[in-house]
């Protein structure tokens, strides 16, 4: 398991494909859109598919391995 990376937010929440984008998660939107659609996304532990998913401080994103939290 690692240790999320806090990601800096203007404001919340924040929608999950603007975060995965800001995160370096994914490439661009249309990036963001097909790992939500792959079920590649989980926050908090839980997949997420909507790429309208609002997301808040704290909350921890993850995709292949990879982890990262608004901050």
């Amino acid at each position: 398991m690692t240790t999320p990376i806090d990601v800096p937010i203007s404001t919340e929440p924040i929608r999950i494909g603007q975060f995965l984008k800001l995160a370096n998660l994914a490439e661009d939107g249309v990036h963001a859109r097909e790992l939500l659609e792959a079920g590649l996304v989980t926050v908090n532990g839980t997949p997420e598919h909507r790429r309208g998913a609002q997301l808040r401080r704290g909350d921890v994103v993850a995709v292949d391995g990879a982890e990262a939290r608004p901050a």
